[in-house]
């Protein structure tokens, strides 16, 4: 649903063409979401056939390969609101292949598991640093709207959140309460 809502959400703003899309996905949107370029196209194509949005006209720079661009259809609008409603309403329940390690943890050595959390905790610990400067450095830029703090401060949550679950488990790791 995904790349189905944010195509549609962007082409609900202006009409573009697939390059375009891939470059606010990758400028804009990559921290937090991930969105393959080669899914970009399919989707877009996948759109058209189901009447949600159409080419509009075929763009050509000098001797680079032509581009369709493509605008949201009434149909595609329909479409957009309803998925961005869904969206809003949904739950998911998360799944983690961590917790699958952590079921079979008992057939590795305990100093490697925790190596591999000491591991963990180090990149969530750069993540965070990352997600933070990122956040500032994104939100000098005039065309990103201010409300994008809240999407990086989610981010920030569920990484912070990650980060003392595992300084909790290592901790407990290393006191000898689990195993």
């Amino acid at each position: 649903m995904s790349v189905r809502l944010v195509i549609l959400g962007l082409l609900h703003r202006k009409p573009l063409y697939g390059y375009e899309i891939k470059h606010i996905i990758e400028d804009h949107m990559g921290d937090w979401t991930s969105i393959a370029f080669g899914s970009i196209y399919f989707a877009l194509e996948k759109l058209a056939k189901e009447k949600f949005v159409e080419r509009v006209g075929i763009e050509q720079e000098g001797k680079r390969p032509s581009r369709s661009v493509y605008q949201i259809t009434d149909a595609g609008r329909g479409e957009f609101l309803h998925l961005l409603r869904v969206g809003w309403k949904q739950v998911e329940q998360q799944y983690f292949p961590l917790d699958i390690c952590l079921f079979f943890m008992d057939s590795l050595p305990l100093e490697e598991v925790k190596e591999y959390l000491r591991i963990r905790k180090g990149s969530l610990q750069e993540t965070v640093g990352y997600i933070q400067s990122h956040c500032d450095e994104q939100l000098q830029v005039p065309q990103v709207p201010h409300l994008a703090r809240a999407i990086f401060d989610h981010s920030l949550v569920h990484t912070k959140a990650e980060l003392a679950w595992v300084t909790d488990l290592l901790q407990k790791l290393e006191s000898g309460e689990y195993p």
